[in-house]
């Protein structure tokens, strides 16, 4: 049986490893909510890289042809910010592009980057579908920039899943609904100097 989310507002968590099927379940979804879909890219042009090229053109072959689509980069705040996109539904896709655009950020700016996504995602008027990569469910990478990577998306996952109204994991094709089989980690107490890391 496929479960869909609830139309209206609010943020729909939808992540998983590579080549999980997360992209293609979040489109599923995403149909499933209405045709006004605007899909938000966040990778970078693909370049010279043909096996990225080839990744995009996949995504955008399996897309629905009146589906919307917006490249928007490293600039996914401005573009949720834009009222012209109320009233739809928006796919995100991904998270992950989005935080490597963003890996040369001192902590103090990227602070500053998640309060202002997290503020905009949980004040949108409208379904978002919001891909993200899972990592670091294998040994620690073994460079400075992947690290920071690895910390980046698991903090920030963290603090979206507070403000979503539903989260999938999707492995090896299957879909979970994580907050029906899931129970909330407690937060560390923040009194005692501790923060979310693990």
């Amino acid at each position: 049986m496929v479960a869909d989310p609830s139309p209206g507002a609010g943020l729909v968590l939808i992540s998983g490893p590579s080549r999980s099927g997360k992209s293609r379940w979040a489109e599923h979804l995403a149909a499933s909510l209405g045709e006004r879909v605007v899909y938000l890219a966040t990778g970078a042009p693909p370049g010279e890289d043909s096996a990225w090229a080839e990744r995009v053109a996949l995504h955008q072959r399996r897309r629905p042809a009146h589906w919307r689509s917006l490249e928007v980069g490293g600039e996914l705040i401005a573009a949720l910010q834009d009222k012209q996109l109320d009233g739809q539904v928006l796919l995100i896709d991904s998270l992950g592009t989005w935080v490597a655009q963003h890996l040369s950020s001192d902590s103090a700016h990227w602070g500053d980057l998640c309060a202002e996504l997290l503020e905009t995602l949980s004040s949108l008027p409208m379904p978002v579908l919001l891909v993200c990569e899972e990592v670091g469910w294998g040994v620690v990478p073994p460079t400075a920039i992947g690290g920071l990577f690895r910390d980046r998306m698991g903090a920030l996952q963290q603090e979206l899943g507070a403000i979503s109204h539903q989260s999938w994991l999707v492995v090896a094709g299957r879909a979970i609904d994580v907050m029906k089989l899931g129970v909330p980690v407690p937060s560390l107490d923040h009194a005692q100097g501790g923060s979310v890391s693990a």
